[in-house]
């Protein structure tokens, strides 16, 4: 690349400033092609998974119909996810709905941690599901590449406890598409990190008001059965 090229690109390392009418220009029009962007890849992922989204909140409805709960994990910015995920079903913002139970096992630093120094940090959700994973419950995991060996090792050793599991992931989807121990696994098919999240987030937002519909169709059903 020429100076003089690199002076166009980085003006403020040559002693020049920027013209603030272009900048501001330049960051309006990537606004508004980031915002399409991301209302595009939600609607081609709704559009070719809506069947999966629906086989996804009958297995969650299932899990509390039997008494179960949710386990969520996910690493850094999908930590945030399975949080974020956790806290709906736990403090459910719609009035009437009921709080569920639901564990985020990224959320024990000292756990996380303990068994991260110990034996390693692939083994920090699974080491966990010895201790709270029963077979009536879930567990659902985050990753924008599907290919978290801390999340795959969970996922064996759930789907040898007998758990239903859930994931969500972005790009082709990873080992985590190509694993026989997933009963779910939804793919944002993108290659932008922030477009996989932005998506993740609708998905968990949709899935959690179905559940709830689900719930609450199957306690009507109970109630005229009583």
């Amino acid at each position: 690349m020429s100076n003089d090229e690199l002076q166009a690109l980085y003006p403020f390392l040559h002693g020049h400033s920027q013209d603030s009418k272009a900048v501001d220009e330049g960051l309006l029009g990537s606004l508004h092609q980031k915002a399409a962007h991301s209302v595009d890849t939600k609607r081609a992922f709704f559009a070719g998974n809506g069947e999966a989204v629906v086989a996804v909140a009958r297995t969650i409805a299932a899990v509390y119909q039997r008494g179960g709960r949710l386990l969520s994990m996910g690493n850094g910015g999908s930590s945030c996810d399975a949080a974020h995920f956790a806290v709906e079903f736990m403090h459910p913002v719609t009035a009437g709905r009921p709080a569920l139970s639901a564990i985020n096992l990224a959320d024990d630093n000292a756990m996380v941690t303990a068994i991260g120094n110990d034996v390693g940090f692939e083994h920090v959700f699974a080491r966990q599901l010895v201790a709270h994973g029963r077979p009536q419950d879930g567990l659902i995991g985050f990753s924008t590449s599907g290919n978290s060996d801390n999340l795959l090792a969970a996922f064996a050793k759930a789907h040898g406890l007998g758990l239903a599991t859930i994931g969500l992931a972005g790009g082709d989807g990873g080992a985590m598409a190509r694993s026989q121990h997933l009963d779910h696994c939804l793919v944002v098919a993108s290659d932008s990190i922030h477009r996989v999240q932005e998506v993740h987030v609708t998905i968990y937002h949709i899935v959690w008001d179905l559940v709830h519909t689900l719930l609450a169709d199957r306690r009507g059903d109970l109630a005229r059965s009583t």
